[in-house]
């Protein structure tokens, strides 16, 4: 038997790791179970007033319900990224109902029996395709295209090739050669049946049409996935050529973003519990086989897992060599007054960097500096945060040069060495090992950080366990085995480093 004392120390802190994640997943489901879920107490429109509704951020559900939240019946909107996160605060007793569109409420309510629908609509609407205001021309061949399609039933058959009894859901064939070029579309896959992930692709009622227009066009399409907030800004901002995902048209909406002619009819309706019906729980087992085996979802985990770490271990590479520049001017300037003018741009710099949230960073960068230019996301996400950590970095580099006794320049200084010599040859190899840790630690702190990337579209691994759930409604096994993942980077850089710490401590010795 192999004694416990000669594991390694990375061996002891991942199993240790293991053992708290799955720990706290048991604990945490134990106590769901255990917890008792309110009765339902809507049972018409008329019954939302004054309870907690549940809503998808900048929806048409969102639009109407705020209303209800001003008129002082005490109605409290709730706003949530994703329809499915409101579902499954419905389903916690976190909220007392949820609005949203027909069809993806067919299907949430197909995969939880303890929901319903309410027979009583909360509002009908059409939607339609979003074009961009400077954008006249293609906005004209996408109605002329959609007339088109319209008359000869072929938006028909593609709605009724996901709606109803006998819907095959066999994607359209794109036919195009795509001679005029490509359209790149904007949609929010977690709207089943007009947008939602199968078998690693996105599919449903609007790419499908989206195809159509395409071919009609000779064009093809390229398929953009984000935030359904995040659309409208995509398409102003020329990062999409149009979007499609269940849109209505509004007035607000109409300021910011043209739109084609209707293509469809929905409604919003009104999901509540069933009282008559209790959940049914999956074994452990059954549940990790649909997150993760089934039509091989795991492959979610492992691309956003690749984009992760391309994005973290770069953007520290250009953290460190922007710290690092920032470190030594502001540091030579600390020490000899020079530099002014680089100092001044540098304090601008690590005050709006290190003042505003990152969140906001790579929106701008991504939405305002490159709105012009179709560029990588990961290019742009390893930028932004790579621009970010920077500031941190300089700081943390230039507290490890300042700690330096001023002994140390003195002495190198009486051996003949000039400023460059004494930095790189005394100053910095012990500024380095002094700072080991706490640059680890921004390490730590940035790979994390990545999970935002989501915001611009980029499939990260936190992206990658939302479209797992956005599948499966279960967000438990995605969202632990995310943070697993998380958790096993972290312990296996912070043992690296150890080892270095180590290494570098010996070498002193010698």
């Amino acid at each position: 038997m192999m004694n416990t004392k000669k594991l390694s120390t990375f061996k002891r802190l991942f199993m240790l790791s293991v053992v708290l994640v799955l720990s706290l997943a048991s604990t945490l489901t134990l106590t769901a179970c255990g917890s008792k879920i309110p009765e339902n107490t809507v049972f018409s429109v008329d019954d939302l007033a004054g309870k907690s509704v549940g809503v998808q951020l900048g929806t048409t559900g969102d639009i109407y319900v705020s209303d209800m939240e001003s008129d002082g019946s005490g109605t409290k909107v709730e706003r949530y990224n994703k329809g499915n996160d409101a579902i499954q605060a419905l389903k916690q007793g976190k909220i007392d109902a949820v609005v949203i569109d027909a069809q993806p409420a067919k299907a949430f309510v197909a995969a939880n029996n303890e929901l319903m629908i309410l027979d009583e609509e909360f509002v009908t609407e059409e939607y339609a395709i979003c074009l961009a205001k400077n954008n006249s021309s293609l906005t004209e061949k996408v109605n002329e295209a959609l007339n088109v399609l319209i008359a000869n039933g072929t938006v028909n058959t593609i709605i009724n090739n996901y709606i109803g009894e006998n819907a095959s859901k066999e994607a359209y064939v794109p036919t195009s050669s795509g001679s005029n070029g490509t359209l790149t579309i904007a949609v929010n896959a977690y709207f089943e049946p007009y947008e939602y992930y199968s078998n690693g692709k996105v599919c449903g009622i609007d790419i499908d049409i989206s195809n159509a227009i395409a071919d009609y066009l000779n064009m093809k399409i390229d398929v953009e996935d984000m935030e359904f907030d995040s659309i409208i800004t995509a398409v102003s901002s020329g990062k999409a050529d149009f979007g499609i995902s269940g849109i209505t048209v509004t007035e607000e909406r109409l300021k910011n973003i043209d739109f084609s002619i209707p293509y469809t009819t929905s409604s919003q309706v009104v999901i509540v519990r069933n009282n008559d019906i209790k959940a049914s729980g999956s074994s452990f087992a059954d549940k990790f086989k649909s997150d993760f085996i089934d039509d091989a979802r795991y492959q979610y985990l492992l691309t956003g897992l690749r984009n992760t770490l391309i994005i973290a271990i770069c953007a520290a590479l250009i953290g460190i060599v922007i710290g690092f520049l920032i470190a030594i001017v502001r540091s030579n300037h600390d020490k000899t007054g020079k530099m002014k003018v680089l100092n001044f741009l540098c304090n601008i710099y690590l005050t709006v960097i290190r003042g505003t949230p990152t969140m906001v960073q790579l929106l701008i960068i991504y939405y305002v500096i490159f709105s012009s230019v179709h560029i990588n996301k990961i290019v742009v996400a390893l930028l932004a945060f790579g621009i970010n950590s920077g500031a941190y970095v300089a700081e943390i580099f230039r507290s490890g040069i300042m700690s330096i006794d001023n002994g140390q320049f003195e002495a190198a200084r009486s051996l003949g060495l000039n400023y460059r010599q004494t930095m790189i040859q005394v100053i910095l190899p012990q500024a380095f090992k002094n700072v080991l840790p706490a640059l680890a630690n921004e390490f730590i702190v940035l790979l994390k950080e990545t999970s935002i990337s989501g915001y611009i579209g980029l499939n990260d691994l936190t992206r990658g366990g939302d479209i797992i759930r956005s599948i499966t409604y279960d967000p438990m096994l995605p969202l632990f085995g995310v943070a697993l993942i998380y958790l096993v980077l972290v312990v296996i850089l912070s043992s690296l480093v150890k080892k270095l710490e180590r290494r570098l401590r010996s070498n002193e010795r010698h």
